[in-house]
């Protein structure tokens, strides 16, 4: 089974570098750039993970978090970001996010976290 995954990032350099982690690794990969487009592809491919930004231009990643944990309150969001604040880290996992990755994220670390992730899904 390939597991399905929504990278969430403004950045195109990060969605590509996560891209390019996750595809030879099996994953199946979709992408959004901004928060609204991020619920669109959440809504219409259901994917197993999201992996999403905090600081984007429009809606900010805790408010896309929060809303894809409305539509699905089993979603599994991973939280990839650059805001290594305690408090940041704290309030994502307090809206649900089942990890926390720091940019410039590993590939290692990347696929840990997924893997973490996915299996507590499995059980």
């Amino acid at each position: 089974m390939r597991f399905r995954v929504l990278v969430v990032d403004d950045s195109a350099l990060s969605r590509r570098s996560l891209r390019q982690i996750l595809e030879p690794a099996g994953y199946e990969v979709t992408e959004a750039e901004d928060g609204l487009s991020a619920l669109e592809r959440f809504f219409l491919d259901r994917p197993d993970v999201v992996l999403l930004d905090l600081v984007m231009k429009g809606m900010y990643g805790l408010d896309v978090l929060t809303k894809i944990r409305e539509l699905d309150p089993d979603a599994k969001v991973i939280v990839v970001s650059a805001d290594i604040q305690t408090s940041s880290q704290e309030l994502v996992e307090q809206a649900g996010a089942k990890a926390f990755v720091n940019k410039p994220f590993d590939k290692p670390e990347i696929l840990k976290a997924l893997a973490s992730v996915l299996a507590e899904a499995v059980r």
